[in-house]
């Protein structure tokens, strides 16, 4: 078997690519820094030759044309497991829609609604033994390459090298597009005032020997520093982040007393800086693997003390939780929030914890004027998508304290999130509960 010539005879141009793109395909992109970001950047190119061609994708790095311009809509819809600000923003123009679903079965039921015509992706450049990696993700990439009619892969010499599930052979790929663009990004959050206390909190539920799953953003980003002076940390987590970097470089993740895959830290996907780009190349200690096994809440139990770290855009009194929508208007995904809080609690020595800030500002209907709100709530607003139940919620925590769900009733809930809402409105909140009979 020569290598060099079957890579040969799979090689095409972007423009060759799109050339096989069809009126009525199913096409799956690959999740957001593994995305085809040439191939997509030129979709639209085609408008004129196809009609009803459906993307599923998952939180796009770029506002793509085909999508974020309205009248490619009877070309191209795109239909996706996690809304980027791009995909809210032109979500009226009906170029786009949720698929409402858990990540840890994102690719079964999809697969179970259609299979895919074509599977765009992204990989590091081949080895000598043919192999090369899909880098960045394993999410839901692998299930949809082995029911994929056409597979084609955007190959970046730029894109770090993983283990685990993302390394596949050249054979099973159809073709190869070769690119020669950076590796997205995206900036570290600084945490504020209110971040670096919810952190504090968290920090301190966290305990030596750990596995913790984290995400991104502010108080992700706070709790990561808060974490520097805990010992023998693991990592079982959705998303790899820069601060995972940092805690391992500082000596506090070490992964020796992981008891599912000791020595190992694991994800299904990787998004942040060139440093983390750097760090997990050719780096046996990561492997990145499918989602439909890391995000599975059981196997996600087989870890000891495991740590759930997440956040919400809204709470009502009996612990509901709305993180993805405002009202009945979309604005991420549920991701794998649930699947990391029901394993972490099915971990012996588990928590999952929800945070987050106890007030927003929001804009005054039909008015230049905000006014700040309550983030725990009587009841969530009307349309309100709830990411996480009731029945799944453990701890609670804003930069008032901490509330401990698990096993509560009702009446207590409504004392303990009550007792960490701003001052400002828990008497509001008391007689809210009062006044609807929750107690």
């Amino acid at each position: 078997m020569n290598i060099k010539e079957i890579y040969k005879s799979k090689l095409i141009s972007c423009e060759e690519a799109l050339n096989k793109i069809k009126s009525g395909d199913n096409i799956v992109s690959a999740l957001s820094p593994a995305e085809p970001r040439e191939i997509l950047s030129k979709l639209h190119t085609i408008s004129d030759k196809v009609r009803d061609v459906n993307i599923a994708t998952c939180l796009p790095m770029a506002d793509y044309e085909y999508f974020i311009n309205h009248k490619y809509k009877d070309s191209f819809l795109m239909e996706g497991w996690f809304y980027s600000p791009g995909m809210r923003k032109v979500h009226k123009n009906k170029t786009v829609s949720f698929i409402p679903n858990h990540l840890h079965i994102c690719a079964s039921k999809r697969l179970a609604h259609r299979s895919p015509n074509v599977f765009l992706g992204t990989a590091s450049t081949i080895d000598k033994h043919g192999f090369i990696s899909l880098s960045l993700s394993a999410t839901y990439e692998r299930e949809m390459i082995e029911n994929a009619d056409l597979v084609i892969l955007e190959i970046n010499p730029n894109m770090p090298r993983t283990f685990g599930d993302t390394i596949i052979h050249i054979s099973e790929v159809d073709f190869v597009v070769e690119t020669d663009y950076e590796v997205p990004e995206i900036p570290i959050l600084e945490p504020s005032e209110k971040d670096r206390i919810i952190g504090k909190y968290i920090a301190e539920m966290v305990e030596d020997g750990s596995t913790i799953q984290l995400g991104i953003g502010g108080i992700p980003n706070a709790v990561a520093a808060e974490l520097m002076n805990k010992k023998d940390l693991g990592i079982h987590t959705e998303m790899f982040t820069d601060g995972m970097v940092d805690l391992y470089e500082a000596g506090v993740i070490t992964s020796k007393k992981k008891t599912l895959m000791p020595g190992k830290m694991v994800a299904t996907f990787a998004l942040g800086t060139k440093k983390l780009y750097e760090f997990i190349d050719d780096n046996p200690a990561v492997n990145i693997l499918r989602g439909s096994w890391v995000n599975d809440p059981y196997i996600i139990g087989k870890n000891y003390k495991m740590v759930s770290i997440n956040t919400t855009l809204e709470i009502d009194l009996t612990g509901q939780c709305c993180s993805e929508s405002i009202g009945h208007m979309q604005f991420s995904g549920t991701g794998g929030q649930a699947d990391t809080a029901i394993g972490a609690q099915n971990s012996p020595g588990g928590k999952s914890i929800i945070a987050l800030y106890s007030t927003a500002r929001v804009k005054v209907p039909n008015s230049n004027e905000r006014k700040t709100i309550s983030k725990i709530v009587t009841r969530l607003a009307r349309g309100a998508a709830v990411s996480l139940s009731r029945n799944d919620v453990d701890f609670v925590v804003t930069e008032y304290g901490v509330a401990a769900l698990r096993g509560t009733s009702i009446r207590d809930r409504i004392e303990r999130l009550i007792g960490i809402a701003h001052p400002d409105f828990r008497e509001q909140l008391r007689e809210e509960a009062e006044e609807l009979m929750m107690w």
